[in-house]
Parts: structure tokens; sequence; C-alpha cells
């Protein structure tokens, strides 16, 4: 082997994230959070951004002010007298500066944990973007990839009385990472969800997943998954809803799983009319004494199709929806429940019943929170517009992102769709990449509707894709009107296409801004025309049988590097509500009102 002389390793070496590429941290590693006490690390951080990556390459995470003879060095940062920083949060909203920042950035907070440690201690972050590589006293603990998804790593060998918790969160887009590098929402950087340190006991419940079986027998099936010991022999799960007297043990076999399927009794199913949740608990016990316990607030219903219906609880819904993304101008993508709440109930005045969250996992106070109110919710994974399909490495990130959003979330009754893309080109690598998440979503979760917003053929006007016989419910992304000024091609489009299954127009929409033309007639992208383009669209929705839901783009208007118009102005404002949310543009008014009647059909039916 050649030496090279004068090798300066943090300098010279290209290779030096090779040593920060494992252990990746993945859906494996979560653990169920719900009941438990967490030590919160929210807060202030120290932090800086970090463009040539140089707490990677030099070590800095080593701390190291002496060099191997034992004398004092100069050293390139300083963790505690950098300047502070709010998590969670973005750090494009902490300075102006940072604004339009991409790469790699340094956070790093101080903490004293002073418990004795009988079980196990794991990190948990809610999400950090895009990959983030966690240091804990000096020690590199792994490494996470995808920016909106939560993770944990175990720390009980490596905490002390006083610690030193380093994360480098780097937002760089690649053409290999879900998303890619192109996109048409603005990716915002950092520790933007909680932070905190959940505490377990030596064997502990990792996992609990609850869901209603069948409607009508009122059956509901329990899994759990146990932690901390390689083979489980003694204790028992008990599984209980105290509300309605259920208790039940559920059997697990030596891997520490284990399945029960009950009845309860009185069981009052959610709806968005009664989104009725019951608090369920389930119990590690030994010699009559519980050793751990979890608990989450969870709703009852079941979802499937029928022909061209999608059935909640067995009737017929019709999805009253709109498409919303994870973003305010204060807060950008760490949004605040305050945030979520004014969301839900403004698209609840526009007589939603339904939301799609596009286009990334958003955080998961967004079903919590959809679970009180009795909103539907259509949750993707960035599988968006173009990726590297043929890449083994991009497809297992995406299917981990899929799992970790469904390990997440999969006790929520608000989420009834799961979509594994959105208007990717049809492709051979694309079909095999997709039907691969198709397939993982079926397999992981049977209670649920699978579906991908599609492209249309726009030869042959008709929807037609081969993702569609791995789908349950098929999006439509269409914007005639807008980007295709040819109102005819939709009606061409709607009656020339035979789905033997449900479609959801997942997008329509165009541009809204208060402007108007001389003679006080519309203009080219104003809200007068975009009120006009929703009043032809939905004329045309009532009188397709098989379309059974709509989610027009978007809510708010939302920031974008995409779009730099005249109007725009690094906004798309093809929001029904301005992006300061104060504001409801005329086409707000035509989706109240279109789906105020479509509710009291629903009603008189």
């Amino acid at each position: 082997m050649k030496i090279i002389k004068n090798f300066v390793d943090n300098i010279h070496n290209e290779a030096y994230k090779d040593g920060y590429t494992s252990p990746c941290l993945e859906a494996e590693s979560y653990v169920f959070p719900g009941g438990r006490q967490e030590e919160s690390l929210d807060g202030s951080w120290n932090f800086s951004v970090d463009m040539y990556d140089n707490c990677l390459r030099a070590k800095w995470f080593l701390e190291q002010d002496k060099n191997s003879e034992g004398l004092k060095v100069p050293l390139d940062y300083g963790f505690d007298d950098w300047e502070e920083i709010q998590v969670p949060g973005v750090w494009n909203l902490a300075k102006p500066e940072y604004f339009y920042y991409e790469g790699p950035a340094v956070y790093s907070r101080r903490f004293f944990f002073k418990d004795s440690i009988k079980g196990h201690v794991f990190l948990r972050f809610g999400a950090a973007a895009y990959e983030a590589r966690i240091f804990l006293n000096g020690n590199f603990l792994g490494v996470h990839k995808g920016g909106s998804t939560p993770f944990c790593v175990e720390v009980t060998n490596d905490l002390k009385e006083e610690n030193r918790l380093i994360v480098v969160a780097d937002n760089t887009r690649r053409q290999d990472q879900i998303p890619s590098e192109n996109t048409d929402w603005f990716l915002y950087g950092g520790i933007y969800r909680g932070v905190s340190l959940l505490c377990v006991p030596q064997t502990y419940i990792k996992d609990m997943k609850v869901c209603l079986v069948d409607w009508e027998k009122k059956k509901i099936s329990v899994s759990v998954t146990l932690g901390g010991s390689e083979c489980f022999e003694e204790g028992e799960v008990v599984f209980s809803i105290p509300e309605l007297h259920v208790e039940e043990t559920v059997p697990f076999g030596m891997d520490g799983r284990g399945q029960r399927t009950l009845e309860a009794g009185g069981l009052s199913l959610w709806n968005p009319e009664n989104p009725k949740l019951y608090e369920v608990f389930l119990s590690f016990r030994f010699d009559n004494k519980i050793l751990d316990q979890v608990k989450d607030r969870v709703g009852f219903r079941t979802v499937e199709t029928r022909g061209r219906e999608i059935l909640l609880n067995g009737k017929p819904v019709f999805l009253r929806g709109v498409c919303l993304h994870e973003e305010t101008e204060d807060h950008g993508k760490a949004v605040t429940k305050e945030d979520i709440r004014q969301a839900f109930d403004r698209a609840k005045k526009m007589n939603c019943n339904f939301l799609r969250l596009a286009h990334y996992p958003h955080t998961e106070w967004a079903s919590k929170l959809a679970d009180e109110a009795g909103l539907l919710l259509w949750e993707e994974i960035p599988v968006y517009w173009w990726i590297d399909f043929a890449n083994p490495q991009t497809l297992k990130d995406a299917k981990n992102q899929l799992t970790e959003l469904m390990t997440r979330d999969f006790n929520r009754a608000s989420v009834i769709i799961w979509s594994v893309g959105n208007e990717n080109p049809d492709t051979d690598e694309r079909y095999h990449f997709m039907r691969e998440l198709a397939e993982t979503a079926k397999e992981y979760d049977s209670s649920r509707l699978v579906s991908a917003a599609c492209l249309v053929d726009a030869v042959n006007l008709r929807i037609s894709d081969r993702l569609e016989r791995h789908l349950d419910v098929i999006g439509f992304n269409e914007y005639y009107g807008w980007y295709d000024p040819d109102y005819g091609k939709l009606a061409a489009v709607l009656e020339g296409s035979k789905p033997e299954k449900p479609v959801v127009i997942s997008e329509f929409g165009a541009d809204g801004y208060p402007a108007s033309g001389p003679d006080g007639g519309k203009v080219r992208g104003s809200e007068e025309e975009q009120k006009e383009i929703y009043e032809k669209q939905v004329e045309m929705f009532g009188k397709t049988d098989y379309i059974q839901g709509t989610a027009p783009w978007i809510l708010f208007d939302y920031r974008t590097p995409k779009r730099l118009g005249t109007y725009q102005k690094g906004y798309n404002i093809k929001g029904l509500v301005t992006a300061d949310r104060k504001r409801e543009k005329p086409a707000f008014l035509i989706m109240k009102e279109y789906y105020g009647e479509v509710r009291k059909r629903e009603q008189t039916d």
C-alpha cells in the first residue's frame, strides 16, 4: 500500500463521511412513546452553520484540545460560545442570512442526567432535516436519513451525569434522497420537531398497534412487540379499555411479539361527525406487578373500498378535502399545535372532512389533532417527481420512511390512506419502485387504503397508470384551466376513463393574486380567474360518479424557491387562503358551497 506523505486527514480525506454511515437509525429503532415520562431537551441549543462539514472532517465532537504530545492546540470551534437557536425550530427563520442556506449545520447542547439507570434510555427525535448524525459525549451513535419521520437511538451506556449532545443536521438536496433535488416547496433545515430522553425498564413494550378489524362485530386487533431481552419467557401482556370494561391478555412468543383479536361490546365507532376516542392501555406484568405500561387515545373505525366506493364503517363516504403543506410564515416547518388547529378549523369552515397532508409526513400532532377534530387524512412520503428509481439505496430509504410513518401513526383513526408517491413519470424503474412501496404498505398495514397521485395519459386523454393495479384508490392530479387552459380535455379525460376503483382528484387549482385588468376584468393568475376555474371544475366533478373525493391545491399559499414571478415572489399562490392565513380568496367560497351541497346530499341519502 502506497503511503501518502504529509497527509492531513481533516484536509485531504474526501472519504471522511465513510466513518459516519453506520449504524443507520431506521424504523426498527423506534420505541413507542405513548404514556411514558419523557425528559424534554427542547429549548435553547448552541448552533452554527458548517458549510465545509468541518465537525465531521476534523472530528470536533471529540473536543480534543491537546495533541498526542499533550500540548494545547488551537480550536476552530467553540460549542458553548456559539449563538443560541430554538429547538424545535428551523434555522432559515433564525436570521436573515440563513434563509436560503442548505447544507450541514451543527447543534450542541449540554444536559444533566442524574437518574440511576435501571433499564434502557433512548434519545428520541421527532424529525431533523435531512441527514442527522448523532454524537453523545464524543461517541458517534448513528445516522438517520429522512427529514420528516421520528427515530430513536439507545444511549444507556453513553450517558454521564453531565453530557454533551451534538447533532450534525444536513439538508443538502441529493438525487438519491427522498425527496430528491427538485421539489416545489421550501426545504427548511434544522431540528424542527421535539427532542427528548425516554426511560424504560429492562424489559419494555417497544410497540403497540391497535385497530378495528370488523365494524359490525366490534372486533379489535391488538399487536405487541416487547424489547430489552433476547428471549421472552415470563410475564404477561394485558390490554385494556377501561371505559368499555375490556381487559384481555395478549399472548406473545419467544421473540417478544404477540397479537390478539377481541370483541368490545358497546364500542362507539369513530367518524367525522362523532370522533369518539378511547383511552387504551397495554401493560407488561410479572408476578402481578406492572413493569411497563403504555397508553394511547384511539378511535375505532374501518375503511375499505367496494367497487368505485370508499366505505367508512361500511358506509359510502365522499372525501371533501383540501391539500395542506406543513408551514406557516412565522414558524416555517416547525408548526405548533395552535398552527395545526387553525388550519383544521379553516378546513372545517370550508365543510371539509378530509385533508391531504402533502408532500411528506407532517408532525405526529397533525394526526392526533385530526383524531380529535374528526378529519380524515391522506398521509404520504416524498417520492416526488423524479428520483433515482433505479437505485436500491433510494428504494431502501423510501421504504424506511414509509415504515417509520406507518409505525408512528398506526393507531390514528384519522389516517385512512397511505400514499407512496406524487406525479412520477411512468417508467419501468418507477413502476417497480412504486409497486414495492405499495406492497410494503399493504403488508405492514391491511387496515388502510393505499394510493398515489398519478399523472394522466395526456395523449389518449384518460386516467392510465400501470401502478393502478396495486392501489386501492387512484389519485388524479390535474390542472385543466390553468397549466392546460383547455377545459374540454378534462371533460374528455373524465368521460374516457373507466376506472374500476374509486378516484380522488388529489390536486387541481390555479394561481390567485388580488389583481384585475385595466377594465376591471380578470387577468391571468388573478383571484377572479382562480374562482372561475374552480366553478368549472366542481361542475364537472358532480357529473362523474367514480370521483369519490376532491382535494384542491392548496389551503394556504406557501413558500417555494421555484415560484419567482412578478406576483408570486417566492410563494406558490394557489392557496384558497393567503399565506398569513388571514384572508380567504373567492375560490374558498366556491369550495365551501360545493362541499356544503355534497354534505346535504349525504345527510338526506
